[in-house]
């Protein structure tokens, strides 16, 4: 049996992270985390870190900003997966000279974890989120370190637990808002279940230098095809308003900066379609649900379930 490749997670106690460093473990690959002194303190994240011990995973003192103690972390590891939020997407440019030290770096799998940065259309409207991740791509290119792009688009922890309602916490029982003619497909995928295929990847050739796109059967969906689904699991038709694209770009306008973040994500997904409008196995993408048929993953219905 081919010895499988050691993988460092950058980022363990976030979210994806967390699932990233058990979906590893539960591979048998030997795992290790990353992780700052500080993240000791935080209760939350410290039951985390030792949940991850407890599985095996090795935890590495350290940090991006510690040049030395991360080349140290490096020279341990074959893979490295970075799991930083999207406020430190450039934060990774100090992994790069780190990686080109180490020496022994087989890939590099970049903290994207969204829509393909390379595919969107929205630039001017993200304050910068994609241009950045654009930017780490073009950056681990140049400087030819081996890399997988994952392109996972939704989590289904962000929208889809208020079927993509603005300021909502759950889905709606009576009025529903549905941004554009609603018949534009976003995906979402369960973050247990992106972990599962981007562990998959690491001692994959045929995902070296590739961007995996997930866009499963069952997980694509427009706005009007999700609120027929929940219309179905309550066994009641909600009454429906439709907000025109116009009228969305004037709310986004108007709306200060954080706060109008959700609607230039619906508005990328739902209205322009960033998510679907192109071939994922055009050069350079792959599409990861045909590579690894075998993974089973939560679908759009069954997450709507959880939500009844």
């Amino acid at each position: 049996m081919e010895k499988k490749s050691r993988i460092l997670i950058i980022g363990a106690t976030g979210r994806l992270g967390f699932e990233l460093a058990i979906a590893s473990i539960k591979a048998s690959h030997p795992t290790f985390a990353l992780v700052r002194e500080l993240t000791y303190e935080d209760p939350l994240k410290s039951r985390k870190l030792r949940a991850l011990s407890d599985s095996g995973a090795v935890l590495l003192l350290g940090s991006l900003q510690n040049e030395e103690r991360l080349v140290e972390a490096l020279r341990q590891v074959d893979v490295v997966i970075c799991a930083v939020s999207s406020r430190q997407t450039l934060d990774q440019k100090l992994l790069i000279p780190a990686i080109k030290r180490a020496g022994c770096i087989k890939r590099l799998i970049p903290s994207e974890f969204g829509i393909d940065p390379d595919k969107t259309r929205v630039s001017g409207m993200d304050h910068g989120l994609y241009a950045r991740k654009v930017e780490i791509r073009r950056i681990v290119e140049a400087e030819g370190i081996p890399y997988t792009y994952i392109c996972c688009n939704f989590f289904t922890s962000y929208l889809l637990p208020s079927i993509v309602q603005r300021g909502l916490k759950a889905p709606p029982r009576d009025k529903v808002v549905i941004f554009g003619e609603g018949n534009v497909q976003g995906v979402f995928m369960n973050e247990s279940d992106i972990a599962a295929f981007t562990i998959s990847t690491v001692d994959d050739p045929r995902t070296l230098n590739k961007a995996i796109h997930l866009r499963p059967p069952g997980n694509v969906y427009s706005m009007n095809e999700l609120v027929e689904i929940w219309e179905g699991k309550i066994g009641k038709k909600l009454e429906r308003t439709y907000v025109s694209e116009e009228k969305l770009l004037k709310k986004i306008k108007e709306t200060p900066y954080p706060d109008n973040v959700e609607l230039v994500f619906i508005y990328s997904a739902f209205v322009k379609g960033d998510q679907t409008y192109f071939d994922i196995e055009s050069p350079g993408g792959l599409d990861g649900v045909k590579l690894y048929p075998h993974l089973k993953y939560t679908t759009v219905s069954e997450f709507v379930d959880s939500l009844l």
